[in-house]
C-alpha cells in the first residue's frame, strides 16, 4: 500500500500513457526524416519518395483537391446555374458545387496514381488542362490525365522528370518482335511491339540519339529467331557493326534496290501460302509452318530518294514500289520495316510521304529543321511538334513517341546501349541469323 502511494505521489515514466509513447517515436522519426530528406533526396530518390516524399504529397493531393476543383471548373454544382424568376431567367453562380469523387492515392515508383470519377457530362480534356494546376499545387513534377475506363479519369503524378537521367538497359525476356526502347515520361516502360505496330519512322538530328536507340532495337531483337536486314546508305558505317547478325546488308540504292526485290518475292511467297492454308496471316498458320519474322532496318532513309539523273529516278521509283508493297503486305506476312534517318521532308517527293503513311509508329528525337518534325508527327498530333522543338541539346536521347497507353504521344528516353555493346550482342547470337534462302515461302523458324 505504501509503495502504491508512492508513485502515484511521484509520478515517473513508468506513470507515462502508452499514448504518449507513441506520438513522442513519431515526433523523432518525423524529426529524423525532415533531417535526412535532403540527402536521401540526392542518393537514393526512390527511398526519399516512399519514405517522405509520398506521404507529404499524399496530404497535398487530398487537402487540395476541393479548391482545385473548385477554381478550375471541375465541380459541378448540384442546381442548374440558371433559374426563372417570374418571367426573366436569371444566371448565377452555384454556391455549393461538388467536387468530383476522387479515390486514394496509390503508390507509384517515382510517383502517384489517383482515379477520378467523372461528373455526367464531363470528358478527360477538362482534366488534361488542369494537370499544370495540379502538378503546382502537389509540387511535383508533372501530371498527366488519362481515362483507361469510361466514367474515370486517370491521374498520374511524377515526382520528378524520370528523363533526367538515362535509362538503363532492359535486361528481362520479352515476346517475340517485341523490344524495350526505353523509358516514358510517367516512368513506365516504352515497349515497341511489332506484333502491335509493325512499321515505325525514327528521324533525328546528329547526336540525338537516333542511332543509340537503333542500336538498343537492334540488341534486343537479336536475341531472338528473327531475321535482320540492314539498308545503310552510309556506305554500312552504321548497320555493318551489327554484321554478323544481319541476313543481308545494302550499303548503296542500287544493292537496296535489289534487295528490296526480293524480299517482295518473299512477301508475295508467303501470301501464298497463307492463300493455300485458307488464313489471312502467317500468325494463323501452325507453329512449324511459320516463317521466320523478317525486320528491315533502314539507315538514311533520305539518300534513297535523292535523285540527279532520269536513271535515278527509275531506280528511286523502284524503291519506293517496293517499300509501299512491303508497307501494305508486311505486317500480315511478319515482314516489318524500321526506318531511320536524320531528314526526312516533303521535298524529298511524293514517295517518301507514301511511306510515311505506312509507317504508323512514330519516333521523333531533336531535329535540325522543322520539315522533318512535320514530316514525323504532323499527321497524327500538331501538339507534339512543340513538344520536339522544346528538346533540349543536352538530354541526348529524349524523343517524343507514339504508342503511349491510349494510343497518343508522351516524351521518352532510350535506353543507352552504345554500338559496340549492339555489336558484340550481333556477334553471340550470330548463329540464330537465317540466310536470305529460308526466308522464302518455305522457311519455318
Amino acid at each position: 500500500m505504501n509503495t502504491i502511494n508512492a508513485a502515484a505521489a511521484n509520478p515517473g515514466l513508468g506513470s507515462v500513457p502508452y499514448g504518449v509513447w507513441v506520438l513522442g517515436a513519431l515526433a523523432l522519426v518525423m524529426v529524423v526524416l525532415a533531417v535526412a530528406s535532403p540527402s536521401l533526396r540526392r542518393r537514393s530518390p526512390h527511398a526519399w519518395w516512399a519514405l517522405c516524399g509520398f506521404p507529404a504529397t499524399l496530404v497535398r493531393v487530398v487537402w487540395t483537391w476541393r479548391r482545385l476543383a473548385d477554381l478550375q471548373g471541375l465541380s459541378v454544382p448540384k442546381r442548374p446555374a440558371m433559374a426563372l424568376l417570374g418571367n426573366v431567367v436569371v444566371q448565377g453562380r452555384a454556391l455549393k458545387p461538388i467536387k468530383p469523387r476522387m479515390g486514394m492515392p496509390r503508390w507509384r515508383r517515382g510517383g502517384l496514381v489517383v482515379r477520378v470519377r467523372l461528373h455526367p457530362g464531363q470528358v478527360p480534356e477538362a482534366y488534361e488542362a488542369a494537370a499544370e494546376s495540379m502538378a503546382h499545387a502537389w509540387r511535383v513534377f508533372a501530371v498527366r490525365a488519362a481515362s483507361d475506363a469510361r466514367g474515370t479519369v486517370l491521374l498520374e503524378a511524377s515526382a520528378w522528370d524520370p528523363l533526367s537521367v538515362a535509362a538503363e538497359p532492359f535486361r528481362g525476356s520479352l515476346g517475340l518482335l517485341s523490344a524495350v526502347a526505353g523509358l516514358w515520361e510517367n516512368g513506365a516502360r516504352w515497349l515497341i511491339d511489332l506484333r502491335q505496330i509493325p512499321h515505325w519512322l525514327i528521324v533525328g538530328a546528329t547526336r540525338s540519339g537516333k542511332s543509340t536507340l537503333v542500336a538498343s532495337l537492334v540488341s534486343q531483337w537479336a536475341r531472338q529467331r528473327v531475321a535482320l536486314v540492314g539498308i545503310d546508305l552510309k556506305g554500312g558505317m552504321e548497320l555493318s557493326l551489327f554484321g554478323p547478325r544481319l541476313s543481308a546488308l545494302a550499303t548503296n540504292r542500287s544493292e537496296a534496290a535489289e534487295l528490296l526485290g526480293r524480299l517482295v518475292e518473299i512477301t508475295l511467297g508467303r501470301m501464298a501460302l497463307c492463300r493455300a492454308a485458307g488464313v489471312r496471316s502467317v500468325w494463323e498458320l501452325p507453329p512449324p509452318q511459320q516463317p521466320v519474322p523478317v525486320i528491315v532496318i533502314v539507315d538514311e532513309v533520305a539518300e534513297l530518294y535523292l535523285t540527279a539523273t532520269s536513271a535515278d529516278k527509275a531506280e528511286v521509283a523502284q524503291v519506293s514500289t517496293a517499300f509501299l508493297r512491303l508497307g501494305q503486305l508486311g505486317a500480315a506476312l511478319a515482314v516489318h520495316l524500321v526506318v531511320a534517318g536524320q531528314r526526312v521532308g516533303s521535298d524529298l517527293g511524293p514517295g517518301v510521304t507514301a511511306l510515311r503513311a505506312q509507317l504508323a509508329g512514330r519516333v521523333c528525337f531533336r531535329v535540325s529543321d522543322k520539315g522533318t518534325a512535320e514530316m514525323a508527327l504532323g499527321d497524327l498530333d500538331r501538339e507534339a511538334l512543340d513538344a520536339v522543338q522544346a528538346i533540349s541539346v543536352d538530354t541526348p536521347g529524349v524523343a517524343v513517341a507514339f504508342g503511349a497507353r491510349g494510343g497518343g504521344w508522351m516524351r521518352a528516353r532510350s535506353h543507352l546501349v552504345t554500338p559496340e555493346q549492339a555489336q558484340e550482342t550481333a556477334k553471340r547470337f550470330a548463329h540464330l541469323t537465317p540466310s536470305l534462302d529460308r526466308l522464302y515461302a518455305g522457311g519455318a523458324s
